[in-house]
């Protein structure tokens, strides 16, 4: 697929060397000459300097033949305007651009071909937000996935001394649950990834990634770990577009505080939100957090955009003693530093934005794509076409699917039901079927699995 990308940023870097290493031809576009160079060297991409929304930088980009443009700068009307170029001057079937003003998305009319054309929109703060508020809504989960419209969840647990299952084979949950099915889709222990069997011992830290229907979470987590109660008291660090849509998201059920520098940022977010209080200081400030009770908060979340900021207000909450912190950390490089020590969730907004891309970049009929373990994996949702005939999936039992290494089938959604997979599940056309990856180069046999052709031979 031929794939120009505005913006050599965290995203459009991050973007690029995703796609770059699954045999894609990848042009990245940027006006500074210093960021492609960076890329150029460690990815085998073209690059283009200039702006993304001049028709004579497109062209040269080679836009007359792309199959996809994602606009991904750090200007939203540049990425409209691009959009707008690609789709009059150059037909380009597909166009991505990354919007963040929220007056831009209430307006449910402004982007279709009559007006902006743009295909699929993408905003990081409201992806981040989501994001967040399924950890906060899962206390002790690592990583949370919706599949199927959040019929079926894949959620990822650290493993403690003394769970039930914690030294057992993995065969033992159901008779430790025999009214839940489960299946645990992936096993991350010291970095290493297993792909678990029946006679798999779960250690204790092993990173478990489990699928279940959404009513079960709770029980399977419980299998694995002491269950966290449920969190009540929130404290927010930072009142910017992530901040703020996230204590709009949750104020109605939890009892939210921010603390946000700017004076005027806070009586903007005094009078927009209900119910949440606004604290004007430094959420480094260590009589400021003393104040407030933040041994009493059940979550601390650095929001900011200042990643040293975060970690440090992130680890002082922690030793004032409050209960759990997470934080954003758009450095890739520092996320695996800091998490799992007194970080207990280290945030990358990238990645999570990635998987949201991905889904329009992979072939066949994917419905969502998401990025695990810092980018290393994948979990897929596709849908399943075609007869026995025509496809290689389609009328087979799962334990007679040849799936490539590291891979695994987690679920199957079918209409409403969601069919955790046992080697006899046998997929139906239309099924929602959820893969799991280990190693995400093999994406590229998974997508031509699901592809059904006119006869299969």
């Amino acid at each position: 697929m031929k794939i120009i990308i505005l913006g050599a940023g965290q995203v459009g870097g991050t973007l690029a060397e995703n796609l770059a290493s699954e045999a894609n031809d990848i042009t990245v576009v940027d006006t500074d000459p210093d960021r492609l160079r960076d890329l150029g060297d460690r990815l085998d991409i073209r690059t283009v300097v200039g702006r993304g929304s001049f028709p004579t930088v497109l062209r040269q980009a080679g836009a007359d033949d792309a199959d996809m443009l994602v606009a991904v700068t750090n200007s939203d009307e540049t990425n409209m305007v691009a959009c707008q170029v690609a789709y009059t001057l150059f037909h380009t079937p597909t166009k991505i651009a990354r919007v963040r003003e929220s007056v831009y998305l209430t307006r449910s009319n402004l982007f279709s071909n009559e007006a902006i054309p743009v295909d699929v929109l993408i905003s990081p703060e409201q992806v981040v937000t989501n994001y967040i508020k399924r950890l906060i809504e899962h206390p002790g989960s690592l990583q949370v996935i919706d599949f199927a419209g959040g019929k079926a969840q894949l959620v990822a647990v650290r493993a403690y001394y003394g769970g039930p299952l914690v030294g057992q084979e993995l065969r033992q949950i159901r008779k430790h649950m025999p009214n839940v099915d489960t299946r645990v889709a992936a096993i991350f222990r010291r970095n290493q990834a297993i792909l678990p069997k029946g006679d798999t011992v779960i250690e204790a830290d092993d990173e478990v990634f489990f699928i279940a229907a959404r009513a079960h979470i709770r029980a399977v987590m419980s299998e694995m770990r002491r269950l966290d109660d449920s969190y009540r008291r929130i404290v927010i660090a930072g009142g910017g577009h992530i901040g703020e849509r996230l204590a709009e998201a949750i104020e109605s059920r939890y009892q939210v505080k921010i603390i946000e520098m700017n004076p005027a940022r806070c009586r903007y977010l005094s009078d927009t939100l209900d119910s949440t209080i606004i604290l004007q200081g430094s959420a480094s400030d260590r009589d400021l957090l003393v104040e407030e009770n933040i041994n009493d908060a059940d979550v601390f979340l650095a929001l900011t955009n200042d990643d040293e900021a975060n970690i440090m207000s992130s680890l002082l909450a922690k030793r004032l003693g409050a209960r759990k912190v997470m934080c954003i950390i758009n450095n890739p490089a520092y996320v695996d530093l800091v998490q799992g020590g007194e970080i207990d969730i280290a945030i990358s907004p990238q990645l999570a934005t990635i998987g949201t891309l991905l889904t329009h970049v992979r072939r066949g009929d994917i419905v969502s794509a998401h990025s695990l373990r810092r980018g290393a994996a994948e979990a897929i949702e596709v849908i399943a076409h075609g007869d026995s005939r025509s496809s290689k999936v389609v009328g087979r039992a799962i334990g007679k699917i040849t799936l490539p290494p590291g891979s695994t089938i987690g679920a199957v959604i079918r209409a409403e039901q969601v069919l955790i997979a046992h080697d006899d599940t046998v997929i139906e056309s239309g099924d929602h079927v959820i893969l799991f990856l280990a190693d995400k180069k093999h994406i590229r046999d998974v997508e031509r699995l699901f592809q059904a052709g006119l006869t299969f031979f």
